[in-house]
């Protein structure tokens, strides 16, 4: 026998509905019906409550066709029966013996062919003679009487049609034909033989008229070991199954699925054909507190049966599954599964980084009103305007993680962390390097470094900043992923790859210079103590980066959003408010006292000359320089470094000549009484006020 066939239960639709004995044969709700009822029948066999059925009648038979395919070559032996009967005559009783016979025993185990008969009629439809055998297991085959001779054949016989009812033998007992077929006769549809105690299906072909007789050929399959699936077709399911059936189960399709349970019924006396062997499960997003691995079948079918016979309402309700939580693919109870954002104590801190951001606005345009002041000027009030702009961007982060994050939440965070990282730092640490370059100079000339010639150093690094956050906008935009705190709740947050590390990598790099730079600088002098004060900012922003990457992964790796959300506020408040305290705090003071315009006594009385400031390169650097100014300034210079010389030379010419001796009562006298008098260069003090006024070797 070939392989088997499937064919798909809505392939198999339009032939049932043809075959119903209804006239109204296109109504599916009238086919549902029928189906129905078959399942009852199912139902009442599997259960052994077939005591009303066995006693009125001996077969059950159920309208619901299946696919005969597989049974293709039992048909082909019938039809090859029914074509020698024509052909050697309907008379003699050995020849129907022998072809009915053969139909049994030449049969294939897989076909499991039990029953096999041949008859011969007279026109007025008695049976003339008739030969039956039946075989059950590997046991020989028996024959039997069925039907009895000198009398019509019962019309209960589901594979007997009488020729007085139907010319052509077609009757509500046959199943419809598949389209394209080529067969003889017709198989009918499954029944249940109480005698047999098994489900059948038989096929009869009719034998033409010869000489006044009629002849019928028929061969029962076994079709027990089938299976009942009332769950939806699938690719995957078994071809030993009555596909008619697929889709009758009654879970609700709102909240629950059908899962088949193949032959796990205990004690169904047929464990493929029963009604109910299925699990209704819930879907996915939904769950049962009292039915976790889902609803019987059986008791769901027994619940439909009792509300289609007393018409009762919401029948299905107690099989519903109940919706999860907000967020859960799956779950097992009502618990939730996303955190909660707790809005209030969130609203509360980005209402305190929105009002920094607005002060630090407020800030530049003080700044820039107050240019003029010294304590300003010398400070450089481009580059703070710069530093006071990264610093509103920074604070802006925490506008672009307040709500629940998304890709466009994701892509603000990144680009406001790091340009306004970026932006600051760099404006911080250019005033610093130029601190750095003017301390270090060993000549008498005096080191110029401009705004104009520092932005030139700062652009080029703004730009990799923007050209790398825009080629990974476009490229490979962040996005938010799904991760559970410490309670195994959800939330999002912001995508961490390759694209992070590598930023992240070059800032700590970018600070470890900074670092660097502070670090020399570390013993410099400018006016206003700038320099510590920004070095300071530096070193802060470092360690809290450092400390904040070791709460993330190390201390708090499943911290939930509200966690989070604070973490990232500390981090901006140690961060940007403490830079702008420490660089603009000072200056804003000074102001408020009314002594932005007077210099630092510590740096006066270190020598520092009124040209001199942080950026070493005069109090307005960007104004067309005063010739008359610079030139008493080269003069004043001159004469300092003419007379430390002159100076240095007496010293050293005493200290190397024995020979000479400063004259009593002259400038070089070592025992001078008078307090006012000038002392020896060897006396230690003048050493000292050597030393110290040689100690400066430059302006900063």
């Amino acid at each position: 026998m070939g392989g088997p066939r499937r064919m798909s239960s809505a392939l198999l639709l339009p032939f049932a509905l043809l075959s119903l004995p209804r006239a109204d044969t296109t109504n599916a709700t009238i086919y549902r019906e029928e189906l129905e009822s078959s399942l009852r029948l199912v139902h009442a066999v599997a259960t052994g409550a077939t005591g009303a059925l066995c006693v009125t009648q001996r077969y059950g038979r159920l309208l619901a066709p299946l696919h005969a395919a597989r049974w293709d070559s039992a048909r082909a032996r019938a039809d090859l029966a029914a074509n020698l009967l024509h052909q050697l005559g309907l008379e003699t009783a050995e020849i129907l013996m022998a072809v009915s016979q053969g139909l049994v025993m030449g049969a294939s185990p897989t076909e499991r062919a039990v029953g096999a008969r041949a008859l011969a009629l007279r026109t007025d439809g008695v049976v003339n003679s008739a030969v039956a055998w039946e075989r059950y297991g590997t046991a020989d085959p028996v024959a039997v009487v069925s039907p009895q001779l000198e009398k019509p054949p019962d019309p209960d016989f589901p594979w007997y049609v009488s020729a007085h009812n139907s010319d052509t033998l077609r009757s509500s007992k046959f199943m419809p034909s598949p389209p394209g077929a080529t067969m003889e006769g017709w198989w009918t549809y499954p029944y249940y033989s109480c005698e047999a105690k098994r489900w059948l299906l038989s096929y009869t072909v009719p034998v033409a008229t010869i000489r006044g007789l009629k002849g019928v050929v028929s061969l029962d399959i076994d079709i027990s070991n089938l299976e009942i699936n009332q769950c939806e077709d699938s690719e995957d399911g078994s071809d030993n199954q009555i596909y008619s059936f697929h889709g009758t189960h009654k879970c609700p399709n709102e909240t629950t699925y059908c899962e088949y349970k193949p032959n796990r019924d205990v004690g169904v006396r047929h464990s493929g054909w029963a009604r109910g062997m299925y699990n209704c499960r819930c879907r996915p997003g939904y769950y049962s507190t009292n039915h976790p691995e889902g609803f019987n079948g059986s008791v769901v079918e027994v619940a439909y049966q009792e509300y289609e016979e007393s018409h009762l309402e919401n029948w299905n309700e107690p099989y519903e599954c109940l919706k999860c939580q907000p967020g859960c693919e799956t779950c097992r109870g009502p618990e939730p599964c996303l955190a909660t954002y707790n809005w209030p104590f969130r609203i509360s801190l980005l209402v305190i980084s929105v009002t920094c951001a607005v002060m630090t606005v407020c800030l530049t345009i003080y700044t820039r009103h107050h240019r003029r002041v010294k304590v300003f000027r010398v400070a450089s009030p481009v580059f703070l305007s710069i530093t006071l702009l990264g610093c509103a961007i920074m604070y802006m982060e925490m506008a672009a993680i307040f709500p629940v994050l998304d890709r466009y939440s994701c892509i603000a965070t990144k680009w406001t962390r790091h340009m306004g990282f970026c932006i600051t730092y760099t404006a911080l640490l250019m005033k610093t390097w130029r601190v750095s370059l003017t301390y270090r100079v060993k000549s008498a000339h005096k080191l110029k470094l401009t705004d104009k010639q520092l932005l030139q150093w700062m652009a080029p690094i703004l730009l990799i900043m923007l050209v790398y956050l825009g080629t990974w906008t476009l490229s490979s935009p962040p996005d938010a992923e799904v991760i559970t705190d410490n309670r195994g709740l959800k939330f999002k947050q912001c995508t961490y790859n390759w694209w992070d590390h590598s930023l992240a990598i070059g800032e700590i790099l970018f600070l470890l210079w900074g670092v660097r730079v502070c670090y020399r600088v570390r013993h410099a002098e400018s006016l206003y103590n700038e320099a510590k004060l920004i070095s300071i900012a530096i070193y802060n922003i470092f360690t809290v980066n450092s400390l904040m990457i070791a709460f993330h992964l190390l201390i708090l790796p499943r911290a939930g959003p509200d966690i989070k959300y604070l973490l990232g506020f500390i981090r901006t408040q140690l961060s940007t408010s403490t830079t702008v305290l420490l660089v603009f705090l000072p200056k804003v003071v000074r102001v408020a006292r009314g002594t932005g315009d007077t210099w630092d006594s510590r740096s006066r009385a270190r020598g520092l000359p009124a040209a001199s400031s942080l950026n070493g390169v005069g109090l307005v650097p960007d104004e067309p320089p005063d010739l008359y100014q610079e030139n008493e300034e080269l003069k004043e210079e001159v004469q300092k470094l003419a007379a430390q010389i002159e100076f240095m030379k007496i010293v050293q010419m005493e200290m190397h000549n024995r020979h000479l001796r400063p004259r009593p009562g002259g400038y070089f006298t070592a025992n001078t009484t008078s307090a006012g008098a000038p002392q020896s260069p060897m006396h230690p003090k003048t050493v000292n006020i050597a030393q110290e006024n040689t100690e400066w070797a430059g302006p900063v």
